[in-house]
């Protein structure tokens, strides 16, 4: 076991939020590249910090193929697939952030991402067009390295990507205004530009130089042969998603059905940038101050609205409300025509409660918009972590109801 700390110190003053994140929960090391296991990018999305401090364990090529080996195909995914393989599997960087991508995406945006990869058109994806993906994520992250000793950012490369990358791009663009913004837009942009480019055609000399991954397994199967359907597409997409909601949810019920609704606020504004969300919280108190809690279903049927966001955004400009506050009829069928996703009145009740500071049953949208997009981010900004307390009078609240 190898303890880089010094190391990890000074290389984190060139890297990037994003790969700061990864390599504080990163703990696995291989030929000179980093990896996360399952449980680090579960902790990775789901915790503050690392349960302990991280060593890069150093893997041999022998571990490395057993925990491949192991690896299951893709029509055995399911929801608990990152829980069941723990810490016998390994994620690379780029495969960290589609992941993180995944998991602020509408299900209809599904298709839009395997097409992006299905390049040929012919329905299938193959690990060589996957691979792509590799290249379009590195490019985006030279677009954002910060300036400094290159020798250390030649370094921080080859922990993330596995080798050393020229500084040539390969992707044309017209300047630096049409960098997107957003790691899902460059793949909207950059894999319809690699048809027009050497990018897929050089997808064999630089896979040749990288190791296979836990994810190149379960999609394409121990010697890479096997093309990848929309269907087990989706259902992967799915499984993960769910799977990080269940987490989340798990670690709050402590084995009930339900979750409070003082607990599912603590969720929503964890990874925002709400400076004073006791002021929320305490509000929520006193309009709610009966529990009656939030199931999984409706957990998941928020979380599904939240990654239609965007064209729940649209609807409300529409509808003219997108300067003035609206009530809980004209917010629950403005998220079903814009998302198809039906919520329960107890679930709008509860989110106007936490956000109607005033008191007047009515929701500010552009407060609301506003949050909400930073917890989209999940995982891509810097976060603050919320502290789980209880006031005296709302634990005395809790025993009575609770005889």
């Amino acid at each position: 076991v190898t303890e880089h700390r010094s190391d990890l110190e000074d290389l984190h003053l060139y890297a990037t939020p994003r790969e700061q994140r990864f390599r504080r929960f990163a703990s696995l090391e291989f030929e000179g590249q980093l990896y996360m296991t399952p449980y680090d990018f579960i902790q990775a999305v789901t915790s503050d910090e690392p349960k302990h401090a991280k060593k890069w364990r150093s893997l041999s090529k022998q571990e490395l193929n057993q925990i491949l080996m192991e690896t299951p195909p893709v029509w055995k995914g399911s929801s608990k697939l990152f829980r069941n393989l723990n810490e016998k599997g390994v994620i690379s960087y780029t495969e960290y952030l589609f992941l993180l991508c995944i998991l602020t995406k509408p299900h209809a945006g599904f298709r839009i991402a395997f097409n992006m990869f299905d390049t040929d058109g012919n329905e299938m994806v193959d690990k060589k067009e996957f691979l792509v993906l590799q290249e379009i994520f590195r490019k985006k992250n030279e677009k954002r390295e910060k300036r400094g000793d290159e020798e250390k950012r030649a370094m921080l490369r080859l922990q993330l990507y596995g080798y050393h990358t020229p500084t040539n791009s390969v992707l044309k663009t017209e300047g630096e205004d049409l960098v997107p913004r957003s790691y899902w837009d460059t793949l909207r942009r950059s894999t319809s530009q690699a048809l027009f480019s050497d990018l897929a055609e050089r997808a064999d000399d630089f896979s040749s130089s990288l190791s296979d991954t836990t994810l190149l397994v379960h999609f394409f199967g121990k010697k890479g042969k096997a093309e990848l359907n929309f269907e087990d597409f989706y259902r992967f997409m799915d499984n993960l998603q769910t799977e990080v909601l269940e987490i989340e949810f798990l670690s709050y019920s402590n084995g009930m059905n339900t979750i409070s609704e003082e607990d599912f606020a603590h969720i929503l504004l964890r990874y925002t940038n709400v400076e004073n969300t006791s002021s929320y919280l305490e509000n929520m108190r006193c309009s709610i101050p009966e529990e009656k809690g939030i199931t999984f279903e409706e957990f998941r049927s928020f979380f599904q609205f939240l990654n239609n966001l965007e064209d729940f955004t649209i609807a409300m400009q529409m509808y003219n409300f997108a300067s003035r506050s609206i009530g809980q009829d004209e917010f629950k069928r403005a998220v079903y025509v814009a998302t198809g996703v039906k919520l329960s009145p107890h679930l709008v009740n509860t989110v106007f409660k936490i956000f109607d500071v005033d008191r007047d049953d009515q929701l500010s949208y552009k407060e609301f918009i506003g949050i909400m997009k930073d917890r989209l981010n999940r995982g891509f900004r810097g976060y603050k972590p919320i502290q789980r307390y209880t006031t005296f009078k709302s634990c005395v609240r809790k025993e009575l109801y609770s005889r």
